[in-house]
């Protein structure tokens, strides 16, 4: 009998039943008919951010009371820093501002008038020396030198001072290149009075145009410029930082809040952390509040006491000027310079009508500082220059009557002087001194005042981003002392 071979487990002719193979479904339909995408579970959640995942674990934590002093601590740690860095910020700009009040704009203000200064009454001296004839006076042609190089030398610090391509620097520019040729022209003008050439007068004439209506109008333009800038560094460093000082408060509000919610809590009167934290942000608010209103003290009198005066004296000192050269060209003139006025039918000698109307610019000038000095040592210099000045007022009258009368040397040494009579240059030169005087004080008034000022700001800006740093490290400390106990 055959056997099957062993191994087989199916009787022979039988075929081993097997499944049909499935073919692969296809997915639903793609967007518009397009070919199917793979399947996806429709239950499986979607994906979700990490921002809403934050949001989900902080609103997980702030369910529990560790979690919650994790938020406070966090929340008062960054605006106690906010609070320094803001304050230290907004006084360090401030601090700027005064210190380019005190070291900056106020003495390039101060070059500029003495630039003014300078040219003028150059031009003062040299008409001067000009009617003293062919012999002219050492000290007048000294005092014109001096004046000449003050000038350059007051240039060139208020150019090395100013922003190149600035208006500014374009009129110190053109001061630069106009000074070499007024002093041309003056030379000129004395080259010929020394050989008694009547072109003499006529160069000097040219050569005071030249100064009162390019040379003294570009000094007075760069005068009001350097003044328009320190006004605009007293605007910037006197305002209260209110950002500051409104963080300071939300600051330290948030601090006595967090340990008042502590003491709810525990019946803890203390935290020590919290307490040094809100000591700290306390001093650097008072600090803040009382440094800034000392300091804007300072400035408020720097510029009432000092700047508003300085600013008087000045334009009474260049009127003075002013009137001291057209009253020497009077004379020099002898009436070639004539002005008709509004009526259209008076004439007058140019030079004495622009003499009366720079005697009342004076007189107004001289009679508003009497009004801004504070104190005795300001006003007493005030007082004498206005006695010098109706003197002055007097002699001049004289003058004119002598020279209308026809006595040219009478009214020559009422100007300029002689052995037998008292000329108006000394009452000129009394102005000008005490002027002098005047200024010296106001400007150390000025230094005091805006020095006081600014050193109320000193140390604030870092001062304020120290302690700010200790109050939030503080803060930080003490939510952690608290958190100790849930562990």
């Amino acid at each position: 009998m055959t056997q099957p071979p062993k191994g087989s487990t199916a009787p022979p002719g039988r075929a081993t039943p097997t499944m049909p193979a499935v073919p692969p479904q296809p997915g639903p339909p793609g967007p518009r008919g397009g070919p199917a995408g793979p399947r996806t579970d429709p239950e499986a959640p979607a994906r979700r951010t990490a921002w809403a995942e934050g949001v989900d674990r902080l609103s997980a934590a702030a369910t529990t009371e560790p979690g919650r002093l994790r938020i406070i601590g966090a929340l008062i740690a960054l605006l106690v820093v906010a609070f320094g860095a803001v304050t230290a910020w907004q006084m360090t700009e401030r601090a700027a501002a005064a210190d380019d009040v005190l070291h900056s704009s106020q003495p390039l203000s101060a070059s500029a008038a003495d630039i003014y200064r300078s040219l003028a009454d150059a031009n003062t001296a040299a008409s001067s020396g000009f009617l003293a004839g062919g012999q002219e006076t050492k000290a007048s042609r000294d005092r014109y030198e001096l004046d000449i190089r003050t000038a350059a030398a007051k240039l060139i610090t208020a150019a090395n001072s100013s922003k190149p391509g600035s208006p500014s620097a374009r009129t110190i520019t053109k001061l630069n290149r106009l000074l070499p040729e007024y002093k041309g022209l003056i030379e000129r003008a004395r080259a010929n009075n020394r050989q008694g050439y009547p072109l003499g007068g006529a160069y000097l004439r040219y050569a005071n145009d030249k100064m009162q209506h390019e040379m003294l109008p570009a000094a007075e333009d760069l005068y009001k410029r350097e003044n328009q800038r320190l006004g605009s560094d007293y605007a910037d460093a006197k305002p209260y930082p209110w950002a500051a000082i409104g963080l300071g408060v939300l600051a330290l509000g948030g601090l006595v809040w967090a340990q008042r919610r502590n003491y709810r809590r525990t019946n803890r009167v203390l935290n020590q952390g919290m307490v040094a934290a809100s000591a700290a942000a306390a001093v650097v608010l008072l600090w803040l509040v009382v440094g800034h209103s000392v300091a804007r003290a300072g400035l408020a009198e720097s510029y009432d006491h000092g700047v508003r005066s300085l600013n008087v004296l000045h334009d009474a000192r260049i009127a003075s000027l002013k009137a001291r050269g057209n009253e020497n060209l009077t004379l020099v003139s002898r009436g070639a310079e004539t002005k008709t006025l509004a009526d259209g039918k008076t004439t007058v000698d140019l030079y004495d009508y622009d003499f009366q109307q720079d005697m009342k610019t004076l007189t107004k000038g001289l009679a508003k500082a009497a009004e801004l000095s504070d104190d005795a040592a300001g006003e007493t210099p005030v007082k004498a220059a206005t006695a010098n000045m109706k003197v002055w007022k007097s002699r001049h009258a004289d003058a004119r009557e002598a020279d209308n009368g026809g006595d040219y040397q009478g009214a020559l040494d009422l100007v300029i002087g002689s052995d037998k009579v008292k000329p108006t240059g000394e009452c000129f030169d009394g102005v000008d001194k005490n002027l002098e005087k005047a200024l010296d004080h106001e400007q150390a008034e000025f230094k005091q005042a805006a020095g006081d000022g600014l050193d109320a700001m000193t140390g604030l800006p870092v001062g304020a981003a120290v302690l700010a740093v200790l109050a939030a490290a503080g803060a930080v400390l003490g939510i952690g002392r608290r958190l100790s106990e849930y562990r």
